[in-house]
Formats: C-alpha cells, sequence, structure tokens
C-alpha cells in the first residue's frame, strides 16, 4: 500500500495526505480560539504556521504531479505557488524571525 506514496511523479497520495493534515491544523488553530482550550492558545500560532507549511508542500507535490500529467492546470497554479511562497516566508519572518539577531558568520 504504501510502496509507491513518495513516487510523487505518478501517485497524487502525498499531497492529499498534506492537505488534510493542513486543514486540520487549521482546524485545531479554529478551535485554539475558543474560551474551553484557553489553556492551549500559546500554540494557535504554532497550528497557523503549520498549516501554512503543511498546504504549500501539498500544493508543491500536487504541482509536480501536474507537471507530468496535466500540463495546463500545472501553469494555472504556478503563480499560486510562488504567492503562497511568499506568504509564506513572510509569515515565518514577521512572527518567527523578526526579532532574533542575524549572526552570519563564516570564519
Amino acid at each position: 500500500m504504501n510502496d509507491k506514496l513518495f513516487d510523487l511523479k505518478n501517485d497524487r497520495r502525498l499531497s492529499v495526505y498534506l492537505y488534510r493534515m493542513g486543514f486540520g491544523m487549521w482546524l485545531l488553530y479554529i478551535l485554539m480560539g475558543a474560551p474551553f482550550l484557553h489553556q492551549y492558545v500559546m500554540y494557535r500560532t504554532h497550528c497557523a504556521i503549520m498549516c501554512a507549511i503543511l498546504m504549500v508542500f501539498g500544493l508543491s507535490a500536487s504541482m509536480y504531479y501536474d507537471y507530468f500529467h496535466h500540463h495546463r492546470e500545472f501553469e494555472q497554479r504556478k503563480k499560486w505557488l510562488i504567492i503562497s511562497y511568499v506568504v509564506l516566508a513572510g509569515l515565518i519572518y514577521f512572527l518567527i524571525l523578526r526579532d532574533k539577531p542575524f549572526n552570519f558568520n563564516l570564519f
């Protein structure tokens, strides 16, 4: 059953699983805003970032499949992949890396 899960060129299951996990993280993000889960509100941002990461990776895996089997859909989705990568990079920068000093020392 799992022998072709990572064969992205010919099997689309991994992209579907990544989409479903991203949707599940989005549901957790919404649920953690409820008053009865107030003790877990500190993990709400983590769920949002994981949702974005999983959805972008799911779109990437789906586009790899579409490149070989549905080239017209690939061309249509290419712009959305670039936009989602920019949004994900912006989220990571503004939520995680903005206040940390950047130390790039090669020697």
